[in-house]
């Protein structure tokens, strides 16, 4: 049981230095990716969306479209395909730190 909750705790623990990286490489606050809500306003800014999506992503069914719609801008924001996208949703404990860690690029909102 302590194992578990360890492994669990590492994940996030990646996701949260990720997220961090992914909002560096892109010109804003790392730190932002610690602070619940906002974190969400800064991603919609880094992938060139208006702030009133986030009230999109609180509405049951089309959260799921837009997220995923997001995800996709992210993806295109750094020079990445939409099988990038795909991995970012399924594994994003692999995806994310590829991202903010390897060598992509932020090319700007969306990649233009």
């Amino acid at each position: 049981m302590i194992g578990l909750l360890i492994i669990y705790f590492a994940v996030i623990g990646l996701l949260i230095a990720s997220m961090w990286g992914v909002f560096t490489k892109a010109g804003k606050p790392g730190w932002a990716a610690l602070i619940p809500i906002y974190n969400l306003i800064i991603l919609l800014e880094i992938v060139g969306k208006p702030w009133w999506w986030l009230l999109l992503m609180v509405i049951p069914v089309i959260n799921i479209i837009f997220s995923v719609w997001t995800y996709n801008l992210l993806s295109k924001s750094f020079g990445k395909s939409e099988g990038f996208t795909v991995g970012l949703i399924l594994l994003s404990f692999i995806f994310m730190p590829i991202l903010a860690f390897g060598d992509a690029k932020y090319q700007g909102p969306a990649g233009g």
